[in-house]
This record gives C-alpha cells, sequence and structure tokens, in this order.
C-alpha cells in the first residue's frame, strides 16, 4: 500500500517549476518555441503533453508561427538524367535550408501549402497531404484513376475559416466525345473536404478556361481560390474566377480598368498571386519576336475590396533587363521581390518609390539551383505548425498505397547509388586523414628524440617548430544523416572534391616540412661524425708521438 509520503514524493518529482506559472503565462512560453522543441515537450509530462495538443492552443501557435517562403523543384529530366523534386525553404532572415523537407517524395509534386500541411500530388492512385514539421502523411484516393492529361497545376488546396475544413479542389477537364480530358476548357470543380469519403462534383457556371489555370496559376486565400479565365468582352479579356470553399459558390472579378498601351511590344502575360494576404495581379509585355522573354515594366495590382471589385496599382517596378521568369503563387516575402534569371539564380531586391514608379535596389543572390530549370520552380508561403492530421485517419478514403513509394522505386536506384558512392567518398577521405595524422603524430614523437642531436640551438628550435607543423589540423568528422536539398547537395559535393584537394596539399607540405627535418638532422648527425672521426684521428696521432718520444 502506497503511503502518503511515498505519493508525496512522487507528486514532487512529477512535478515542474513551470507548471506552477499562470496557464497564460505558460501559453506565451510556449508560444515562442519551435514546432521541434515543442514535439519534444510533450514527452515531458502529461500536463505539458496535454496542453501542446489542445487545438486551442495549435490554432494560437499557428497564427504566431513564422512564415517562410518554401521553393519547390519539380521533379525533371535535364541531359537524360533524372533529378528528384526538392524544396527549400527560406526564413525571415532570408536564410535558405540545408536538408530536404522528409515528406517530400522524389516523384511528387506540390500544388498547396496551408497551415503547415502540404498538398502533394503523386504519380500513383493518392493525393498526400502532409505536415512537414511532424511528418505526418495521409494518402487520398485522387477523384478519377488513370485520367489522361491530370497535371498537379489543376489541384488547390486550401482551409476555410469559418467551416474549420480543409478542402482540395480539382479543375476537371472537359471531355470530349466521352474519351480523353479537353485541355482548353472546364465546367466541373470536383471537392474533396478531408474526413469525407467520396469527391463531390460542383458544375461551374459556365464552361471556363483550362489553359489560364496552368499559365497563370492558382491562389487559395481565407478559404476562396482564385484564378484567371478567359473574358473576351472585358477590356484585358481576362477576368479572375473565385471560388469559395465554405458555399461552394463562384463569382467572377473584373480586372482593373486601366491598361496600358503596348501594341508596339508583344502580349501581355498574366499571373495571379498573393502578397501580403492579398490577391494580385501581375502582369508584364512579352517581346514581340521571343514570347517567352519578358520586356518592358513588371506591373502589380492588389483587389483591396473583392466584394467592390476595387484594385489599386501596388508597383510599377521598373527594372532593365527585365526579369526572365516569374515566380508562383508567390513571388514577394517580406518586403522583397524574388525573381528568376536565365542564369538559374533566384535573386532578391528591395523595392524603393511608390506605386507609379518603382525600383528596385540592394540586390541579393540567394541561391543556385542548377541543374533545375527557372521556368518550373514555384515559391509559396508556408509554416511550421502542429496541426494533426489523425483527427482524418478514420475516413474510408484515406489509406497507405500498397505500391512501394519514394526512394525505394526502382527509378530512383542509380540516383541513391550515386549519393551512396559521395558518402562512400566521405568516409575515405575522413579514413585517409584519420591514418595521416595517426602517422604525423608518431613521426613527430620520434623526431623530436633526435633533437637533442642537433647542437646549435637556434636550429634546434627552428626544427622542433617544423615538427609541430607535420601535425595536421583536419575538420570535425561528424556528419548529418539527413538528406540535403539540390542546394546544399551539390555545395556538398564541392566540398568534397575541395576536401580532396586540400588533403593532397596538407599531404605534400607536410612532405616538403620532413624533407628539410630530415635533411637539417642528417648535416647535423653528419658534423657529428666528422667531428668524432676527426678527435679520433688526433688521439691517435698523439698516441703514435708518444711511443716515438719513448722509444
Amino acid at each position: 500500500m502506497v503511503t502518503e509520503e511515498a505519493e508525496s514524493n512522487k507528486r514532487q518529482k512529477e512535478g515542474c517549476i513551470i507548471n506552477c506559472l499562470p496557464s497564460d503565462l505558460i501559453e506565451q512560453v510556449f508560444f515562442r518555441l519551435p514546432v521541434s522543441t515543442l514535439l519534444t515537450c510533450t514527452g515531458v509530462c502529461k500536463q505539458w503533453k496535454k496542453f501542446i495538443r489542445d487545438p486551442r492552443f495549435i490554432t494560437s501557435h499557428l497564427q504566431h508561427a513564422p512564415r517562410y517562403a518554401l521553393l519547390f523543384f519539380p521533379q525533371e529530366s535535364i541531359s537524360c538524367n533524372p533529378y528528384p523534386s526538392d524544396a527549400i525553404l527560406i526564413d525571415e532572415a532570408w536564410s535558405h535550408s540545408t536538408h530536404a523537407v522528409p515528406v517530400i517524395g522524389p516523384d511528387d509534386f506540390l500544388f498547396g501549402s496551408c497551415n503547415g500541411l502540404l498538398g502533394l500530388y503523386t504519380k500513383m492512385s493518392t493525393i498526400k497531404i502532409a505536415n512537414f514539421a511532424t511528418g505526418q502523411c495521409l494518402h487520398l484516393e485522387k477523384p478519377i484513376k488513370n485520367l489522361k492529361g491530370d497535371h498537379f497545376s489543376l489541384y488547390s488546396f486550401g482551409f476555410h475559416p469559418v467551416t474549420k475544413q480543409y478542402k482540395v479542389a480539382h479543375f476537371l477537364g472537359d471531355s470530349i466525345e466521352g474519351h480523353s480530358q479537353n485541355n482548353d476548357k472546364f465546367s466541373i470543380i470536383q471537392v474533396y473536404t478531408l474526413g469525407d469519403e467520396s469527391w463531390k462534383d460542383i458544375r461551374t457556371p459556365e464552361a471556363l478556361s483550362l489553359k489560364c489555370v496552368r499559365n497563370s496559376g492558382v491562389v487559395n486565400l481565407d478559404g476562396t481560390i482564385y484564378w484567371l479565365t478567359e473574358d473576351i468582352i472585358a477590356s484585358w479579356k481576362y477576368a479572375i474566377m473565385s471560388f469559395d470553399l465554405g458555399d461552394e459558390s463562384f463569382k467572377r472579378i473584373q480586372l482593373p480598368a486601366t491598361l496600358e498601351d503596348c501594341a508596339h511590344d508583344g502580349p501581355p502575360i498574366y499571373w495571379i498571386r498573393e502578397i501580403d494576404r492579398k490577391i494580385c495581379l501581375v502582369t508584364i509585355q512579352s517581346s514581340h519576336y521571343l514570347t517567352r522573354r519578358l520586356h518592358g515594366n513588371l506591373l502589380i495590382w492588389t483587389l483591396d475590396d473583392k466584394m467592390g471589385q476595387r484594385w489599386s496599382q501596388k508597383y510599377n517596378i521598373q527594372y532593365s533587363p527585365s526579369p526572365d521568369y516569374i515566380l508562383g503563387p508567390n513571388l514577394v516575402h517580406r518586403d522583397k521581390i524574388m525573381l528568376q534569371h536565365r542564369d538559374c539564380k533566384l535573386y532578391s531586391y528591395e523595392l524603393l518609390g511608390d506605386d507609379s514608379e518603382t525600383k528596385m535596389c540592394k540586390v541579393t543572390k540567394l541561391l543556385d539551383f542548377r541543374p533545375h530549370k527557372p521556368e518550373n520552380m514555384k515559391s509559396y508561403i508556408c509554416v511550421k505548425s502542429l496541426v494533426s492530421l489523425d483527427e482524418y485517419k478514420k475516413a474510408g478514403i484515406v489509406r497507405i498505397p500498397r505500391q512501394r513509394e519514394g526512394w525505394k522505386l526502382k527509378r530512383w536506384e542509380a540516383w541513391e547509388h550515386k549519393l551512396r558512392n559521395k558518402e562512400e567518398m566521405w568516409n575515405n577521405i575522413y579514413e585517409l586523414e584519420h591514418g595521416r595524422m595517426e602517422f604525423s603524430q608518431t613521426m613527430a614523437l620520434r623526431l623530436k628524440l633526435l633533437l637533442p642531436r642537433i647542437p646549435d640551438e637556434v636550429t634546434r628550435q627552428q626544427t622542433s617548430l617544423k615538427i609541430s607543423q607535420i601535425i595536421p589540423y583536419f575538420p570535425d568528422q561528424a556528419r548529418s544523416l539527413r538528406r540535403l536539398n539540390c542546394v546544399d547537395q551539390k555545395r556538398d559535393f564541392d566540398d568534397l572534391d575541395a576536401r580532396m584537394d586540400k588533403y593532397k596539399d596538407i599531404c605534400e607540405a607536410i612532405s616538403q616540412t620532413m624533407d628539410i627535418i630530415f635533411s637539417t638532422l642528417q648535416s647535423c648527425i653528419q658534423v657529428q661524425m666528422g667531428t668524432s672521426c676527426s678527435n679520433a684521428g688526433i688521439i691517435s696521432q698523439n698516441h703514435g708521438d708518444n711511443e716515438d718520444m719513448e722509444t
């Protein structure tokens, strides 16, 4: 039977100083902790776990979470070499992450980011919803299996703040004679609500442009999906369509009335983007001769009032040469604009001036994303959150695919073999460095034993200094087991080449230093041997002279 004293000691051991603080103060402390630390804290005690897993805390923590720019590179084949899908996070200090996002497989395509959850399209029969901070994943069956012409850009993922529901939307191309899908028009949006058991077809007010969806992008903001569609009556020849995920209703939004006369240039190009949690229209002229070459000023309009359809010009960016590629669906992060160039580098620019004349200044190169193609890169705003997917696992639609996933697929065996070879080369250079250090330390000890053979004090000190120089210093050998992202993989290969070159240079320098030491010691020994022989000759001669005198 447990005594009262034992029970008191138990409660004292389980107690924590922080638990004695007011709950609102504890909440403020936890708000400032990253998700990785909070996940560790759930194992400290039951009280912390209950507090951190509370849905109200998860929602509040989400509102305080720092915003990242997530750069996504879809898998592609370059010069007949396959490159897997990858992603890089850029934080508020404009530093990029080094490790790969673990929930993104090599064949996954990112189509949405919402509240720390990523919507990922796979080439299998599933859609994947994943929390990249916690690693949780849900696999949802696609609305139509083996759909020809299906593409990740035709999906969107969002959260409605009123209904508190997460929904995946799919733009379904119109069928032609009941067979293949039409790449030009769609009349149905298929919607899946996380936790439901099936997709729901919702008919659009009219047949809408599917090409605009693929080329101009889709933005999901505050529970509403926005995309461009053709409108031959409007002055811009385009309009914005919106689809409310709550009541599942459609609305047409006219574009700004002002349109610059750029008839001497090529056709204008339009994108729909999100900036500062507002819907924006981005437009720039294409070259008259090369439609893929952008030309002129970059105009960005902000939808200030959705109900009144009131727009204002946010930026008129004067930049020459013009950007080669526009990020999507987000191109502004932390008051700076991110632009890609044909050299496969991503730059950030500070924007200076007013809406009528904005100049780009203080350019900073963020990263070199070669060999990925610049026209394929996308940018999303994301956060690291504690949003759990557990409550959706009981739905009949959720399952784990039977097929081998991700890096276990046969098509990526060569890529994995390349990474394994690189790790073996790192291990080899570590072993060579360790062997060189052991050999140099042993030689240094032996050479120091010969220092007394050097009679000259200055030469002896100089030789002692050179002996200490033959013991090399190599950096720490510890390496992370996590997979690096594409940018840091390339850096890692460069570091490996530099490390091998440095090892060769160090070995050569050590060899030259040891030659000098051996030469010095040999000279001293020869001098000593010559002196000894000379002294022996003098003694022998003196001994002979003494014998002659005695005779």
